[in-house]
């Protein structure tokens, strides 16, 4: 059976969502994005527009073959059903291909007609997304080798990028007829393919891991709407144990966010996403080099137990064993015998604070801490995943690239042949989230804060020095990135906007920002608001309004209040809840139901009552 990529015309929920879970019967959102395209074999092809109104019928054509939600949730539901009727095996008789379709600022300046994001805050997403990975480069650690002059696309002096169209198929020969296809249409419509990036599934005992060759996808967050709660443990997806269900809005623009935080996005942003793309190249054999060459000298200090093997150190560097066991439960050996083992996501660090058996400095406690996350020594409860962490996390759809290392193939095999990661990921908010996790997370040396750093992520970030076991161990970088493209998902109406010349729906950041109650800002959030009038809410606890020069026009006044977070409750009070939840600021509205706050274009911030009156303000016009 081959599924179309056309919409479906029933009625009945795909995958057995019912009512609760309307998420699975959407149409607006692409089938990428929270359904996930999982295909043995994808082609992204970077694409650039020669001219704007044929670029506009291309994506006309292209509209009816780009898939939705509903469709891949249902063909992913159907698969896995098969699966577990054959005893685990792949049904051969089930086959798609899927393609999804984003676009660069760039693109969607030119095809709009206008500027997508008119006022764009300082240090806001829109900023991120129209400035590009190239531009933030030295932010992120791409630099020396991995800096933008030698990436392969995306630079910002080649070729632009306005689009990026990937391709994903079950089947080989079915991904060469679409791409024939698209490639014919692109041709047509003067749409010049600037880079092609292959993916493909490894094959035999490698199926399902990196090249390095770690079990890899296992640690993707749930999304509420979308999938099925435990009923034992609703903050789970059922059947997945430890696989938290996040807010919607986190992954996908215009739902909920954690602990309601508002969203600045224009209303044609809904049922989208921002795409991140890197090409990250993998030095292989050098980078088990480096672990038989630094546990040769943790042996020689007696760090490490007499038996400890290369295998036993990587394991500490990733967070898991070769076959997704987690360390945290298996800390003496793999146990790639155990059948569950390798999608196990129910982990725990709450034991285990101070990373004496999953070292706070392992990729996996770097890009998702989880219940185990003191950000200071001295802290005394780990960090809220609810509250908090929940609204850093990144949905990834990344696929290898290249042929697996074996010094007895072919050439493609060798040591020097390109090989690596095709790292796609979707979120809300590329500042929170990606940015956030690769700037303060993956690549800070002190994170979590100690009195001795931990070091970087030595997986993927720049070169660090580690502490392990009261030692210093230095490693080198063998993942190096080779491109990357800022891009946004959006919605199949937005797609036939778009197709028409148009991108209408206001809100965001091009006018006054109003606020409606209930709604958090929690330390780090924002900018929200028009450039005059930008609410932040600061890591040290002070509410603050900056003006379009990034100066301080008004501040809470809170600083060092510790745990704080902004709130606009529902009778009206703006309140700043400090350590222990104690109130440290009031803006002593309470008693006004229904009214909002709204950030003026003026520079003012108000909080205006049911009736227009304005009971409370900033005094901040300019």
């Amino acid at each position: 059976m081959t599924y179309a990529t056309q919409p479906s015309r029933t009625d009945t929920p795909p995958g057995g969502g019912g009512a609760d879970l309307p998420l699975r019967r959407s149409r607006e959102i692409q089938g990428d994005i929270i359904a996930g395209a999982k295909k043995d074999h994808v082609q992204l092809l970077l694409l650039k527009f020669e001219d704007k109104d044929l670029a506009r019928t291309w994506l006309r054509r292209l509209r009816p073959r780009i898939a939705t939600t509903r469709q891949v949730a249902a063909f992913n539901a159907e698969f896995s059903k098969a699966r577990k009727q054959s005893g685990g095996d792949d049904p051969k008789a089930l086959n798609a291909v899927w393609r999804v379709v984003s676009f660069t600022y760039p693109g969607l300046r030119l095809l709009a007609g206008c500027d997508p994001f008119p006022s764009i805050p300082p240090g806001s997403t829109q900023e991120a997304f129209k400035q590009g990975p190239a531009a933030r480069a030295a932010m992120l650690g791409d630099i020396g080798e991995c800096a933008p002059e030698h990436w392969l696309f995306g630079n910002g002096t080649g070729q632009p990028v306005h689009a990026v169209l990937t391709v994903a198929a079950d089947r080989p020969q079915d991904l060469r007829v679409a791409l024939t296809e698209e490639r014919e249409e692109a041709v047509r419509h003067k749409v010049v393919i600037v880079f092609e990036q292959d993916g493909a599934t490894l094959e035999g005992s490698r199926r399902g891991k990196e090249h390095f060759g770690f079990k890899d996808g296992i640690s993707e967050p749930a999304v509420q709407g979308f999938d099925e709660p435990d009923p034992n443990r609703p903050e789970h997806k059922k059947g997945s144990p430890g696989t938290r269900i996040i807010p919607t809005g986190e992954i996908v623009v215009g739902y909920e966010r954690t602990a309601g935080r508002p969203n600045d996005l224009p209303d044609w942003a809904k049922n989208g996403s921002f795409q991140v793309l890197r090409r990250l190249a993998q030095d292989v054999p050098g980078w088990w080099a480096q672990i038989a060459a630094r546990l040769k000298e943790l042996t020689a200090q007696g760090k490490v137990p007499p038996e400890a093997t290369t295998e036993w150190l990587a394991a500490r560097l990733v967070g898991r064993w070769r076959s997704g066991t987690p360390v945290a439960k298996c800390p003496h050996a793999d146990s790639p015998s155990d059948a569950e083992a390798w999608s196990d996501n129910d982990i725990s660090y709450r034991d285990d604070l101070e990373g004496e058996i999953t070292p706070l400095f392992s990729h996996l406690r770097k890009t998702t801490p989880r219940d185990g996350l003191l950000l200071k020594s001295g802290d005394k409860e780990p960090v809220s995943e609810k509250n908090v962490l929940d609204g850093r996390r990144i949905m990834r759809r990344g696929i290898p690239y290249g042929q697996p290392f074996d010094p007895a193939g072919s050439a493609g095999n060798g040591p020097d042949a390109p090989r690596g990661l095709v790292f796609v990921c979707y979120q809300a908010d590329l500042v929170r989230q990606f940015e956030f996790i690769q700037k303060d997370w993956i690549e800070a040396p002190n994170f979590p804060e100690r009195k001795t750093p931990p070091g970087k992520d030595p997986l993927v970030a720049t070169a660090t020095d580690v502490s392990f076991k009261g030692t210093k161990v230095h490693f080198e970088q063998f993942v190096r990135t080779e491109g990357a493209v800022y891009a946004f998902s959006p919605s199949l109406t937005t797609i036939e906007k778009l197709a028409d010349g148009k991108l209408d729906g206001g809100g965001g950041a091009d006018g006054d920002r109003i606020l409606e109650a209930p709604f958090t800002l929690l330390p780090g959030d924002g900018p929200i608001g028009p450039a005059k009038a930008r609410l932040v809410m600061r890591q040290d606890g002070n509410l603050v309004v900056l003006d379009e020069r990034d100066e301080v026009r008004w501040e809470s006044g809170t600083t060092g209040s510790g745990g704080a977070r902004a709130t606009f409750q529902e009778d009206g009070d703006l309140v700043i809840f400090g350590a222990g939840d104690r109130p440290v600021w009031k803006s002593r509205t309470t008693g006004n139901p229904r009214a909002k706050l709204i950030a003026l274009m003026d520079g003012n911030v108000v909080i205006r009552a049911a009736d227009g009156t304005v009971v409370w303000q900033t005094n901040t016009a300019h």
